[in-house]
């Protein structure tokens, strides 16, 4: 047995049920010791008792009781040596504390039904138990880029408290239908789901819909081609689910090749392009101090839309956001 936890909810795992939370922390947990918990008050969500289906919030604080040994490493099912080198092949950036991997479009970050091969399971790479990195954060199925995990429970904690406290800083690389009209600003628009599962959506509401949650991200025009796409910098203050593909549908300027958030302009336009968005860099507190500060090369699918539509990557600044900051 261990100590008791205090440990911050992620941005990656904001609306994520309580027993799902705990259970990816420790595999070994049972349903029914986590009700156990829940009802004798064991586990709280910012000190208060919570119910093993309450939905958790970015930066939310869990106690956690002491937690039961789990099986040995051994018995766990472990992944191919093929799959440990893609793993391995991801990697951008790695120390003691820190494990940052450039995420493929197409692969999932968390597994489910439907899903067995993601990013999580290739965490077996690194090995089990304390060995495991811990996610941070999220990206979509589709999106590509820099994804940062802890590689201790203690860095982990920090980075997701980092996200929480909106102390990271991320930019993406977007191309849209159409030239958004100013050609920076800010998009501040509630978002609320509907529907469910491979039906869910995130779409905008009054901002006093209690059923919507804050959105705010800024866009800044990187180069037009011609008046038909933009590519856009992108840089979200929250970070709700499908945030930036909601966004840029809302405001009328679609990211191409989305096949949930599109009109029928932005679907013709695609044609057989993938997701046009990437988590280009990332600015963070490094956990033990100072600053992490790492790009994601592009993705092919991105790369096919460059060349389509005639951009180059050396046209972006560094920071696009560098004149906007402190406005």
């Amino acid at each position: 047995m261990g100590e008791v936890k205090i440990l911050s909810v992620g941005e990656g795992e904001d609306g994520i049920r309580l027993d799902r939370w705990l259970r990816r922390r420790w595999p070994h947990l049972g349903q029914t010791q986590i009700h156990k918990w829940a009802r004798g008050g064991q586990i709280r969500v910012d000190g208060a008792r919570a119910k093993a289906d309450t939905r958790l919030i970015a930066g939310a604080q869990v106690r956690v009781p002491p937690m039961p040994e789990g099986p040995p490493p051994a018995v766990r099912e472990g992944i191919s040596h093929r799959d440990a080198r893609f793993a391995r092949d991801l990697v951008l950036w790695e120390d003691a504390e820190v494990l940052i991997l450039n995420k493929p479009s197409g692969l999932a970050v968390q597994g489910g039904t439907k899903t067995l091969h993601h990013i999580d399971r290739l965490l077996s790479a690194w090995g089990e138990g304390a060995d495991r990195p811990r996610l941070t954060h999220r990206l979509d199925r589709d999106t590509s880029g820099v994804l940062i995990l802890g590689k201790t429970a203690d860095a982990a904690a920090r980075l997701s408290g980092a996200f929480a406290r909106r102390k990271a800083h991320k930019t993406y690389w977007a191309l849209v239908e159409g030239n958004p009209r100013p050609v920076a600003g800010t998009i501040d628009l509630p978002l609320a789901k509907v529907g469910i599962d491979d039906r869910e959506r995130m779409v905008p509401v009054d901002p006093r819909d209690a059923n919507g949650k804050p959105a705010v991200t800024d866009f800044v025009t990187v180069s037009r081609a011609g008046d038909r796409v933009a590519w856009l910098a992108l840089s979200p203050h929250t970070g709700r689910t499908h945030q930036l593909r909601a966004h840029l549908l809302a405001i009328g300027h679609p990211i191409l090749g989305d096949p949930k958030y599109n009109t029928p302009a932005s679907d013709a336009l695609s044609g057989a392009l993938k997701l046009q968005l990437h988590a280009r860099r990332l600015v963070i507190p490094h956990p033990s101090g100072g600053a992490i500060d790492i790009e994601a090369p592009i993705s092919p699918e991105l790369k096919a839309g460059f060349k389509r539509f005639g951009f180059e990557e050396a046209e972006a600044p560094r920071d696009p956001f560098e004149d906007r900051r402190g406005r």
